[in-house]
């Protein structure tokens, strides 16, 4: 029996962007450091069992994204393994979906209501390299290296007091462009430079690449947190290639 579960929620419609990556990251860190893991892909139309250690959403299109929200929010394991604690990484369509609302399909959709966040529209498409500071808000304390990956989206996501970000913006748009959102902003302030969200058990951001490959401290705060030790529990990692790849991606 593994040591660590991993789930990966919903593949067959939000895998559209490599974001299924980030489980098999946390998969080999694990396996790297001697701990048995396997992933357990949960599929449209399975319930999602809500005693796993952690659980990966990635990104998808606006019909798919809408199967997802619908299918999870009916049957709830995802909703109950958040309540408990459990840790859940979202990534695009994933961080839209577990908030409490988003635009897809020309309509207003229902989230999870795991994160304080609503999704409008942007006038142009966010896309391209995006870097940020962590904030270190609650899950992410730890934290304490740059983050990285790719943005692809026209969603602009507006964070309510529950939620704080991930990282603020020091390039690409991250969350909102507040300029250029399609509807009008309030507390514009707030809004800018904000990348991700947090709140709770909940992890969530635009990044692509995939994230955690590109972040591996944050793939390790993830592990940690499934597994209920701080993060400098984890023994060390050295990887030559991932360092390369995060320093020519931070230039």
């Amino acid at each position: 029996m593994a040591e660590l579960t991993i789930g990966l929620v919903l593949p067959d419609v939000l895998g559209t962007y490599g974001d299924d990556g980030n489980a098999l990251v946390l998969r080999q860190r694990a396996r790297m450091r001697g701990i048995t893991a396997e992933i357990l892909p949960v599929r449209l139309g399975e319930a999602v069992p809500e005693s796993l250690d952690v659980y990966c959403l990635g990104g998808g299109e606006d019909t798919a994204q809408i199967l997802a929200a619908e299918h999870l929010i009916a049957d709830g394991g995802l909703t109950r393994a958040a309540w408990a604690g459990r840790p859940v990484l979202g990534v695009c369509a994933g961080l839209q979906v577990l908030g409490e609302s988003f635009r897809a399909g020309g309509r207003i959709v229902d989230g999870l209501g795991l994160i304080d966040a609503t999704t409008i529209g942007l006038q142009s498409r966010a896309i391209g390299e995006v870097a940020s500071t962590p904030t270190r808000a609650g899950i992410t304390a730890e934290l304490t290296e740059p983050l990285t990956g790719f943005e692809n989206h026209l969603g602009a996501t507006l964070l309510g007091p529950g939620a704080e970000p991930l990282g603020r913006v020091t390039r690409g748009t991250g969350n909102c462009d507040v300029a250029a959102a399609a509807d009008d902003v309030d507390d514009g302030t707030r809004q800018r430079f904000a990348e991700g969200a947090v709140q709770g058990s909940v992890i969530a951001t635009y990044m692509h690449g995939p994230v955690l490959a590109r972040n591996p401290q944050l793939a390790d705060l993830l592990l940690a947190r499934a597994m209920g030790v701080e993060l400098d529990a984890l023994e060390p990692l050295e990887i030559a290639v991932v360092d390369r790849l995060r320093l020519e991606r931070l230039r």
